[in-house]
């Protein structure tokens, strides 16, 4: 018999609280929606920040988050499409840019991207 844990799930964004009950050997993001929450996702095989949430409390097992560092992870951040739990969990969804910027931000010295600038200029 697989464990269950509950899964506490705030959508910071729609101000949005969602309560389910996640199989240890089942991923958060799926066994949420198969249970009613509208979350956050795009590629749903962790490479991307979409899901992303901060966990507050509890533990997540996340080995296929490629698109998360190690660093972030050790942050409390996880990617919900592909985490599974190991405890009861409350957790906050994240806005996809800010953990973009915590993830990348320091490779972009220069500040944002600019569209239609000719290379040597400013």
């Amino acid at each position: 018999m697989t464990d269950s844990y509950r899964v506490h799930v705030y959508h910071r964004q729609k101000g949005t609280d969602y309560a389910v009950q996640v199989p240890a050997d089942r991923y958060i993001l799926q066994t949420a929606e198969n249970q009613g929450a509208d979350l956050p996702f795009a590629c749903r095989n962790g490479a991307c920040t979409t899901c992303a949430v901060r966990v507050l409390s509890g533990a997540v097992r996340q080995p296929e988050a490629m698109g998360l560092s190690l660093e972030l992870r050790r942050q409390g951040y996880a990617l919900l499409c592909v985490s599974y739990p190991c405890s009861d969990l409350e957790v906050e969804t994240q806005d996809e840019d800010e953990v973009y910027e915590l993830q990348f931000g320091r490779y972009f010295g220069k500040g944002k991207v600019r569209f239609g600038l000719p290379l040597d200029e400013d």
